[in-house]
């Protein structure tokens, strides 16, 4: 059994790769985590803004909430090998932003595929454009855009710090990727080579995981000898912009973009992270 991958986005953009594995020109990729939101909108519960403070608090929602995703994305028809965490989207800007007033004066980049991030951005007050990401970086050069949220070492591969100058210390959202396999193609392989490859795979996918945080804190400290500035709002600022992040995740639930009874599992699950961490330093 032979697998052939196609590196370097040849395929096209994740729109264009879901395109050609319905049509059976392909028969999966790694994807990020909206693109299969179409599918099993609770794949994107961790895009709810500003729900992260640490990535302590990422490790242990995601030992629970994982499960449940790779569960959920298997009833809808794809094989994944757990998730891979892509770190945490921060803002980044031409001009300064440390206030939501701030934020809504900015033309704001979000994927031209993922519904929930714009659900999400359109409840802190903004009309965000939406562009392939092909296409950000000379729409940053152009000054079509002078906004957009990404991970550090996602600004860095994409080459967008060359064009930002700041960027605002909040961790916006959690962003998480997925190498997939439609199920269908995946169950014509023999049980013991299915085995094998869930097998091989899962602790693939895990090890990038753990490159992932490696290279995202190398790349903070990066961007900051490349000279970008890292804007920390004021108390009562950041308590504005969890407020706006909490009506947002509420937002999503009322739309039924994100199911209720996981985000609130999710909600109990950081209570309990915070109990256990309290009790530990009260020892």
């Amino acid at each position: 059994m032979t697998f052939k991958f196609y590196p370097g986005g040849v395929m096209g953009n994740d729109k264009a790769v879901l395109r050609k594995i319905r049509i059976g020109q392909l028969h999966g990729g790694a994807v990020v985590g909206g693109t299969l939101s179409a599918f099993f909108p609770a794949n994107q519960i961790y895009a709810q803004p500003m729900k992260f403070k640490t990535i302590q608090e990422v490790d242990f929602v995601r030992s629970q909430i994982d499960p449940i995703i790779i569960e959920g994305l298997e009833q809808a028809g794809f094989i994944t090998f757990g998730l891979i965490g892509g770190g945490v989207a921060y803002i980044m800007s031409k001009e300064p932003v440390e206030t939501i007033t701030d934020l809504r004066n900015q033309k704001v980049w979000i994927p031209d595929n993922d519904k929930i991030s714009q659900d999400s951005i359109k409840a802190f007050g903004i009309s965000p454009i939406p562009l392939p990401v092909a296409d950000v970086r000379t729409s940053l050069q152009s000054g079509l855009i002078n906004t957009v949220a990404t991970s550090p070492v996602g600004a860095i591969v994409l080459q967008w710090h060359t064009q930002i100058k700041y960027i605002t210390d909040i961790p916006l959202i959690y962003l998480h990727a997925v190498l997939t396999i439609e199920k269908k193609a995946f169950h014509k392989i023999s049980d013991a080579d299915q085995k094998t490859v869930t097998r091989i795979m899962t602790a693939a996918m895990k090890e990038i995981d753990v490159q992932n945080r490696q290279d995202n804190a190398q790349a903070i400290q990066a961007l900051k000898n490349q000279g970008i500035t890292f804007l920390k709002p004021s108390e009562p600022d950041m308590a504005e912009w969890y407020r706006v992040a909490e009506k947002a995740s509420t937002e999503m639930i009322h739309a039924s973009i994100l199911p209720e009874e996981l985000v609130n599992k999710l909600d109990i699950l950081l209570k309990e992270f915070h109990m256990q961490s309290r009790a530990g330093h009260d020892q």
